[in-house]
């Protein structure tokens, strides 16, 4: 935990538990009952990340969530406060598919600039995460890398 207290990682946190894969083919970003959401135990998995941040005296500054609303919902029950950033979204979809490599290049463009004086928080999808660590990872949880996108490590909040 120590690494967290250093305040220059991005932590990459998949949102927390929300039961299925990819979203209805009516799904709307702007109606949450269109897509695929926490359950009572992915709302409790944010809770902990949040109380995670607390218990270490990580300090939280700025958190970026995807615009999906199991992401926003991840960062609220987490860490209350948040700004939606669509660089984050998922790309799991035919529909969104074709804005991944924009997305991508937005995100790494965005990380390469971060001026590294705190924490980066990014709570995103699988598929991002996947694109730009290079591994699969779980529901709810934290993976810390620096601006090299080097793996320092991991943590999974059940």
């Amino acid at each position: 935990m120590e690494i967290l207290k250093k305040n220059n990682n991005i932590i990459f946190i998949r949102h927390s538990l929300a039961p299925g894969t990819g979203d209805p083919e009516n799904i709307s970003l702007k109606d949450c009952k269109t897509q695929r959401n926490l359950n009572n135990e992915g709302i409790k998995q944010s809770k902990k990340i949040g109380n995670f941040f607390k218990k270490n005296n990580i300090k939280v500054e700025y958190v970026f969530s995807s615009e999906w609303c199991r992401c926003k919902d991840t960062a609220f029950y987490a860490f209350n406060n948040y700004k939606t950033f669509n660089a984050l979204n998922s790309f799991y979809s035919k529909k969104f598919y074709k804005n991944k490599n924009k997305q991508i290049k937005k995100l790494k463009k965005f990380i390469r600039n971060w001026d590294n004086n705190s924490n980066l928080i990014l709570v995103t999808h699988y598929v991002v995460i996947s694109e730009i660590l290079g591994i699969a990872a779980g529901s709810g949880e934290i993976i810390i890398s620096n601006k090299n996108y080097e793996i320092i490590d991991r943590i999974v909040i059940k």
